[in-house]
């Protein structure tokens, strides 16, 4: 995939959303597949890490996962997640979850992970943004 071509998937016209954290980072390893820049191994795993991370939390947080884009740039990969939720993310000890489930981590990974992320919040849901470093390529 070059510069500028976006997998997009819930939005007019596309096919719908993946149901699952896998089946997004499958649809990330497509557009991976041809990269506009040479891609380090570290830099794939992050971006597949922050796409795990980001729609996992649709699901578990936003109400479901309504639309997924990803989209390579100059600089790296641009994953957008849209959910039902317009309430943003918060931050919260590790371990901390409701009921004494583990979690706490997924969003404070996203923040570290990625070189800019963005929410934007609607009625209807919330858009939040990554953009991935491509990284500096293996040598």
């Amino acid at each position: 995939m070059t510069e500028g071509t976006t997998a997009a998937h819930g939005t007019a016209g596309a096919p719908p959303p993946p149901a699952s954290a896998a089946a997004a980072r499958a649809l990330v390893r497509q557009v991976l597949a041809d990269p506009p820049v040479p891609l380090s191994r570290t830099a794939a795993n992050d971006m597949l890490l922050v796409t795990s991370e980001l729609v996992t939390n649709a699901f578990r947080h936003g109400g479901g996962l309504t639309a997924f884009r990803v989209t390579p740039e100059a600089h790296g990969l641009r994953i957008a997640v849209t959910d039902r939720s317009p309430t943003p993310p918060v931050a919260r000890a590790p371990g901390d979850g409701p009921r004494g489930r583990p979690g706490g981590f997924g969003w404070p990974l996203v923040q570290r992970l990625s070189r800019s992320v963005t929410i934007t919040s609607a009625p209807a849901g919330k858009t939040i943004e990554a953009v991935v470093a491509y990284g500096t390529p293996a040598g």
